[in-house]
């Protein structure tokens, strides 16, 4: 892995700082808000620490052709934390049973973040259930360690979260409304509503989750998403123009097109200038790309 790599993948788990066994998860544990009443079902899932608002506009947007769910995972937004157990599991699971108890037809999964990576998760294991995913700034592993081997990748994800569950809840908004002003949105005075916004959620769930998702590799098993796969990769020029982590726009998309090159039918577009949330900072490019996707399928 490049030093180049290393640095990027050490802002980025920075950045989230500043963010029993359980019953079988059902669709139950999510909660749903149904937007539009025909067409092709599309679900809209946030990253870490996201609720519903995440995806206002997008959903206000494919309402008027798309029957629109927008999920939130158990312990983000103020709702109740998983009891216990794997939380992507869990969490991947919910959405299977969101599918097979509303009959939707081939929904088109659309994640962002852990979002993401939980779409191509749920692509690589039940494809045959979904008619395509977009994966907003959500990736198979978390970049800079996909060169690390699988213990070590487990034992800084444990750290991380040692760290995340310490923050008592001051430090847990101040570090939400930093992630959200270095790195997840373009606008400072925007990142400190969105950070507020995200503190509202469970500390100790989001400190699992972000953990369970760096511990994660899925690019072997995404030679079994054999669907449509569209990765979203923002990008702003000033944040990688000088040291270790500079980087041109192509040379990001082309290091997201490398860690899915497992994926048979996936392909990367770049949406600039934006930050993690891409949806909020170029809403309009955004969608434009998101149609022509949906266009397609």
């Amino acid at each position: 892995m490049s030093k180049s790599m290393k640095r990027f993948a050490a802002r980025l788990a920075a950045g989230c700082l500043v963010l029993a066994a359980a019953l079988p998860a059902t669709a139950a544990d999510l909660k749903v808000e149904v937007h539009g009443d025909h067409g092709r079902p599309v679900i809209l899932v946030p990253g870490l620490g996201g609720g519903a608002w995440v995806w206002k506009d997008t959903a206000a947007a494919l309402r008027g052709g798309h029957t629109v769910y927008v999920v939130t995972l158990p312990g983000f937004d103020g709702t109740p934390p998983p009891a216990g157990g794997n939380y992507l599991d869990q969490a991947g699971d919910a959405l299977v049973g969101l599918i097979r108890e509303r009959h939707l037809d081939k929904p088109v999964l659309v994640g962002h973040s852990l979002g993401g990576t939980l779409a191509l998760k749920l692509a690589s294991e039940h494809p045959e259930l979904l008619g395509g995913v977009v994966a907003v700034d959500g990736l198979p592993v978390f970049p800079g360690s996909e060169g690390l081997p699988a213990a070590q990748r487990s034992a800084m994800a444990a750290a991380m979260q040692a760290r995340m569950r310490a923050a008592t809840p001051a430090q847990f908004q101040a570090q939400q409304i930093a992630y959200m002003q270095k790195i997840g949105v373009l606008d400072p005075a925007k990142a400190e509503v969105y950070g507020k916004l995200n503190a509202k959620s469970d500390p100790k769930a989001t400190a699992q989750y972000m953990a369970e998702d760096f511990g994660l590799d899925l690019r072997a098993a995404l030679k079994r998403a054999d669907l449509p796969v569209l990765e979203i990769s923002p990008y702003n020029a000033p944040d990688f123009a000088a040291g270790p982590m500079a980087m041109s726009e192509q040379q990001k998309a082309d290091y997201y097109r490398s860690l899915l090159a497992s994926a048979p039918k996936a392909r990367v577009a770049s949406i600039g200038p934006a930050r993690h949330f891409v949806m909020l900072d170029q809403p309009a490019k955004f969608q434009q790309t998101l149609d022509a996707f949906l266009d397609t399928l």
